[in-house]
């Protein structure tokens, strides 16, 4: 799988993207452990892709429910 990051938000930590092989959308967040620090990559719609890359601030509301782990259902990765 080959992630490629559109939008970044430095700030609150995630990013946008598209996986090359497949063509889906991403939202990735980084993930710490014990024992290793890494990425989780979750499914996005075109549309909601479109919506955060117009307006990266407003995918908050879906990178805080990864976060509390709401959402695994749209792990990729």
């Amino acid at each position: 799988m080959k992630f490629t990051d559109v939008a970044v938000n430095k700030d609150e930590r995630f990013s946008i993207g598209i996986e090359e092989d497949s063509g889906r959308f991403y939202l990735s967040i980084p993930v710490r452990n014990e024992y290793v620090d890494y990425e989780e990559y979750y499914e996005i719609t075109k549309d909601e892709f479109e919506s955060y890359k117009v307006d990266l601030n407003s995918a908050q509301t879906l990178v805080n429910r990864c976060r509390k782990r709401e959402v695994d259902n749209r792990l990729i990765q």
